[in-house]
C-alpha cells in the first residue's frame, strides 16, 4: 500500500504541476478582469467596520440595526427584492428541527467589586486579608465589567438582577464535585467553564446567585496567549434555572482566585437589566434577479450570518460584508452590461448563524406571508409583511448551490488560514471544484505577485496586504450554516470560505484593526467569481467543467490513498471504495445544474477517464446491495440534530428514556461524535444497511465498532428520525 501511495502521490503532483493555470479558470477573462478591477476590499471593510459597531444577538435591538444597514446598502446598490424577513420566535415554535429561542436584549449589565478605603488613618494588606481597624472605614464599588463600553462581558441569556454577594471559586464547574465543601448559596460561583455549562448544578441544584466565567477560547497553538481576552459567553436558552453571568479575562479571574485561594474574600455587585422575551429572527435577503424563463427560478445562494457579539469582525461580519461586496459589484456590472445578466437568479442571505437559516430554508409559500413549515399545529405569520416578496415553490427546492463565507478577513495579526471547504461526502458536489479551480488560480497569481512584484491580477487592496493568499482545499469540517445546507433534509451543496485558526475568534479583541482588505478583495472574488459561473452555467460549460473535476481529482485521490494507508486492509479497500463511489456522483452531479437533457447528450464521459487509477481501486460490489434492512430518514423535522442552543436528538430522547448513544462521544481518527452522527443520518438515504452505513462514515472519519453504528440509528428509530426500508 504505501508504494500505491508514493506512486499516486508522485503521478499527481507530477500531472498538478504540468496543469497549473496560466490563464483563468472557468470563466472569460474579460469577466473575471471586470470582477477583479470592481471588487474593492476597502469597500467591504467600511461596510465590515458599521456591521461591527452592533452588539448582534438573535432578535435584539443590535442585530435589527445591522439588518437595516445591510438593507440600506443592498437598496443603495440596486438589488431587487430587497426584505428583511421576520420568523416569530417565542421559544415554542420550531422550524425544522429548531426550537425558535426567544429573542434577548440587555440595556444594563454591570459588575463592582467592592473595595476597602479609610477616611483618614488606618490602613490594610494590599489584598484585603487582613482585617480594618479603624472606625472611619467605607467601602468603595469599583466597576469591573460594563455592558455599554464591551457588550461581551455580559453572557447571552443573562437575566435582569441586582445582587451582593460574596464570591466562591468552584474550578470548572461542571462536577458535583467541584462543589464539595463549598457554600455557593446565594453567593456568585466562579467557574472556567462556559456558564450554561454551569447554571444547572451552580444555580439549579447549589443555589448561586449568579455566575462569572472565565471560559477560555477554542483550542489553538494561541490558547491562552493573551490573558486580557474576554471570550463570548452563553447561558442555556432554554434552562429552568435563569440567571445572569459576567465574563472576565484569565488574568482577572487568576487574580480573583488568588485572593481566595489566601483565605480572602470578594464581595461582588452584579447589576443587570436583560432578559429573553418573544421576537422575531430576522433574515434579511436579496436578489439580482435570473434572465432565462426556464431558469430563473432557480438560485444560485450566497449566504453569511449577521449575528455575533461586538465586535465580531472577522466572525462574521467579514462574511456579511463580503457577500454585501459580492451583491455590489455583479449588479454594478451587469448593470454596466461588462457582465452578461445571468440565467438563474443570485440570491444574498444575512440571517442569524444556523437558526435563522433553519426558519428561512423551512419557510414555505403561503399566500402573500411566509409561513414556518413544523411539527406541530401552532402557526404564527412574520409580524412585517412580505408581500413584495415571492417564493412561489419551496425555497429550499430553488436553491442549487450555495457560497457561505464565515470568516473570510483574518489579517497576519489573527494567525488564519483559509479554507476552501468541500462538502460532506454524503453529498459530493462539482461546485466545490468550481470554487476550488478559482481559489487555486488566486493562489498562483497572489503567490506570483508576492515572489516577484509582477503579477496580472495580484488583486491587492490598496489599504491592504501583499501577502500570498495560501488557501487550502480542505475537506469537510462543520461548524456554521454549510451545515444546514448540505443537511439530507435540504441536500443543497455548499462552498464554505473560512479562517482557521484565529486567534481572537469570539473575543473582545476581534476587531476591525485586524482585518485585511486584501483578503477581503480575494475572498470576494473566490465567491463572486464561483457564483457567476453557477449562475450563468450552460451546456456549454460542460468540457471545462469535466476538466476542472479530472484536475481537482488527482489530489482527492492522494488524500484517499493516504488515508487508506493508515488502516487494515480491509479497512483500507473499504475508504477506496466509497472514495470511488463519491468521485462518480460527484461527476453526475453536474446533472443538477445542467441536466442531460439541456446538454444534449445522452451519456456522461465515464468517470475512470478522470482518473485512470480509479479503476483499478474499487472492488466491491455496488452499494444497496447488502442484506437488508435499508434505513432512511423521515422528515418529520428539517435540518441537523444539534442546531444553535437546542439539541433535537437529546431532547426527544430525554423524553421517553433513551441513554445517550456511544456514537455522539466516539472519537475517530479524523472526526468526532458530532461529525460521525451528522453523516450517519445523511447516509441513511434509503439505499444503505447499517453496515454500510457504517462503511461511508468510516472512510470518512475512520474505524468506528459497528455496534455504534447501530446503537445510533435504533436510537434515531425510536424518535421516529429514522425508519427501516424493507
Amino acid at each position: 500500500m504505501k508504494r500505491i501511495v508514493a506512486v499516486a502521490l508522485a503521478t499527481c503532483f507530477a500531472f498538478c504541476a504540468g496543469v497549473r493555470a496560466q490563464k483563468p479558470p472557468l470563466l472569460p477573462e474579460k469577466d473575471v478582469a471586470a470582477l477583479a478591477n470592481e471588487l474593492s476590499g476597502e469597500t467591504a471593510k467600511r461596510n465590515l467596520e458599521g456591521i461591527a459597531r452592533f452588539h448582534r444577538q438573535r432578535g435584539s435591538q443590535g442585530f435589527h440595526s445591522a439588518a437595516e444597514l445591510v438593507a440600506e446598502r443592498l437598496r443603495a446598490y440596486g438589488l431587487s427584492d430587497v426584505a428583511i424577513l421576520q420568523f416569530f420566535a417565542d421559544g415554542k415554535i420550531f422550524y425544522g428541527t429548531q426550537r425558535s429561542r426567544p429573542a434577548w436584549d440587555a440595556e444594563v449589565g454591570r459588575l463592582y467589586a467592592f473595595q476597602p478605603e479609610i477616611e483618614g488613618t488606618g490602613g490594610a494588606s494590599a489584598d484585603g486579608k487582613e482585617k480594618w481597624a479603624a472606625d472611619n472605614l467605607v467601602w468603595k464599588e469599583t466597576l469591573l465589567a460594563d455592558f455599554e463600553a464591551e457588550p461581551v462581558v455580559l453572557a447571552e441569556d443573562s437575566e435582569s438582577a441586582d445582587v451582593t454577594a460574596d464570591l466562591v471559586d468552584v474550578g470548572e464547574g461542571t462536577k458535583e464535585s467541584d462543589y464539595t465543601g463549598k457554600d455557593v448559596k446565594g453567593k456568585i460561583a466562579l467557574a472556567s467553564a462556559q456558564p450554561g455549562a454551569v447554571q444547572d448544578l451552580a444555580v439549579g441544584k447549589f443555589g448561586a446567585a449568579g455566575i462569572v466565567s472565565y471560559a477560555q477560547n477554542q483550542k489553538t497553538a494561541w490558547s491562552g496567549e493573551n490573558q486580557d481576552a474576554i471570550r463570548w459567553g452563553h447561558l442555556d436558552t432554554f434552562s429552568p434555572n435563569k440567571t445572569f453571568a459576567f465574563m472576565v479575562s484569565l488574568k482577572r479571574a487568576r487574580s480573583m482566585r488568588d485572593i481566595l485561594a489566601r483565605g480572602a474574600k470578594i464581595r461582588l455587585h452584579a447589576l443587570v437589566k436583560a432578559g429573553q422575551h418573544p421576537g422575531n429572527y430576522e433574515v434579511v435577503t436579496a436578489t439580482i434577479p435570473g434572465v432565462d424563463p426556464k431558469l430563473k427560478d432557480e438560485e444560485i445562494a450566497f449566504s453569511c450570518h449577521l449575528d455575533h457579539q461586538r465586535p465580531g469582525a472577522n466572525d462574521n461580519a467579514s462574511g456579511c460584508a463580503t457577500i454585501l461586496e459580492v451583491a455590489r459589484t455583479l449588479q454594478k456590472l451587469i448593470g454596466e452590461t461588462k457582465l452578461a445578466r445571468p440565467a438563474r437568479t443570485i440570491r444574498f442571505i444575512f440571517p442569524p448563524e444556523i437558526e435563522g437559516t433553519l426558519a428561512f430554508l423551512n419557510a414555505k409559500n403561503a399566500g402573500l406571508e411566509i409561513w414556518p413549515e413544523r411539527d406541530n399545529s401552532t402557526t404564527h405569520l412574520p409580524t412585517q409583511a412580505t408581500n413584495h416578496l415571492f417564493f412561489g415553490a419551496n425555497l429550499a427546492k430553488r436553491i442549487k448551490a450555495a457560497i457561505h463565507m464565515d470568516m473570510v478577513g483574518g489579517g497576519p495579526e489573527t494567525k488564519a488560514v483559509f479554507h476552501v471547504t468541500r462538502g460532506p461526502m454524503s453529498l459530493p458536489s462539482f461546485v466545490h471544484d468550481v470554487a476550488w479551480s478559482f481559489a487555486e488560480w488566486v493562489n498562483e497569481q497572489s503567490d506570483k505577485f508576492a515572489a516577484t512584484g509582477d503579477a496580472k491580477y495580484p488583486m491587492v487592496a490598496p489599504e491592504g496586504g501583499k501577502e500570498p493568499l495560501r488557501a487550502e482545499y480542505s475537506a469537510y469540517t462543520m461548524g456554521s450554516d454549510h451545515d444546514v445546507y448540505q443537511d439530507s433534509s435540504f441536500g443543497i451543496p455548499a462552498i464554505y470560505l473560512n479562517d482557521w485558526p484565529d486567534r481572537y475568534i469570539h473575543t473582545n479583541f476581534d476587531t476591525a484593526a485586524n482585518i485585511d482588505p486584501t483578503k477581503l478583495k480575494r475572498a470576494a472574488f473566490i465567491g463572486a467569481a464561483s457564483g457567476y459561473f453557477l449562475a450563468r452555467m450552460n451546456a456549454s460549460d460542460f468540457p471545462d467543467v469535466f476538466q476542472a473535476i479530472k484536475t481537482n481529482q488527482y489530489q482527492r485521490t492522494g488524500e484517499a490513498l493516504r488515508r487508506a494507508s493508515l488502516l487494515s486492509p480491509e479497512e483500507s479497500q473499504n475508504v477506496l471504495n466509497e472514495f470511488v463511489r463519491g468521485e462518480e456522483r460527484l461527476a453526475i452531479s453536474i446533472d443538477s445544474i445542467v441536466p442531460i437533457a439541456l446538454r444534449g447528450d445522452e451519456t456522461r464521459p465515464p468517470i475512470a477517464q478522470a482518473t485512470p487509477p480509479l479503476e483499478a481501486l474499487a472492488k466491491s460490489s455496488v452499494v444497496g446491495a447488502g442484506a437488508k434492512p435499508y434505513w432512511k430518514r423521515n422528515l418529520v423535522a428539517k435540518g441537523p440534530l444539534a442546531v444553535f442552543g437546542y439539541d433535537y436528538f437529546a431532547d426527544h430522547a430525554k423524553s421517553i428514556g433513551i441513554a445517550t448513544p456511544k456514537l455522539l462521544t466516539y472519537e475517530g481518527l479524523w472526526g468526532g461524535g458530532e461529525e460521525y452522527a451528522y453523516e450517519v443520518l445523511n447516509f441513511a438515504n434509503g439505499q444503505r444497511n447499517a453496515r454500510e452505513i457504517r462503511d461511508a462514515v468510516l472512510a470518512e472519519y475512520g474505524p468506528i465498532p459497528p455496534e455504534l453504528v447501530v446503537e445510533y440509528l435504533t436510537a434515531l428509530e425510536k424518535i421516529g428520525v429514522v425508519a427501516k426500508v424493507r
